[in-house]
């Protein structure tokens, strides 16, 4: 587990940096790799089940899974509800600030296609 020194410099430029800069901080929320593909899903389909992350993202380990949804949450853009039901079910949605995604991940998934179309003709 990597951890950075609170007191680091480059930590306290990166937090800085996200307080100052709506665009950084909406990535810094999105993150790299798999924020966005669970977003993607979720944004496709409405509730997912933790099985269903895994079905539909198969390269995510659980943990990693399981780390990205609790931030998810934790940033209020996913909600996750407990269904008290033998066997036990968790299902996660996107909130209201996550329904706002769904433009922003449309364009950028048009984007990448695009993008990776583009990159094939001149490869």
């Amino acid at each position: 587990m990597n951890v950075r020194k609170l007191s680091s410099t480059s930590l306290q430029n990166e937090i800085a940096l996200e307080n100052d800069c709506p665009f950084i901080y909406a990535l810094s929320l999105m993150g790299k790799r798999w924020k966005p593909a669970i977003l993607w899903k979720m944004s496709e389909e409405g509730c997912y089940r933790f099985s269903g992350f895994k079905r539909e993202i198969p390269q995510i380990s659980e943990k990693m899974l399981t780390q990205h949804l609790r931030e998810l949450e934790s940033d209020g853009l996913i909600t996750r509800t407990v269904y008290t039901e033998m066997p036990l079910r968790v299902e996660y949605a996107l909130t209201e600030l996550g329904l706002s995604l769904q433009p922003i991940l449309s364009s950028l998934y048009q984007w990448g296609d695009k993008a990776q179309k583009i990159k094939k003709d001149f490869g």
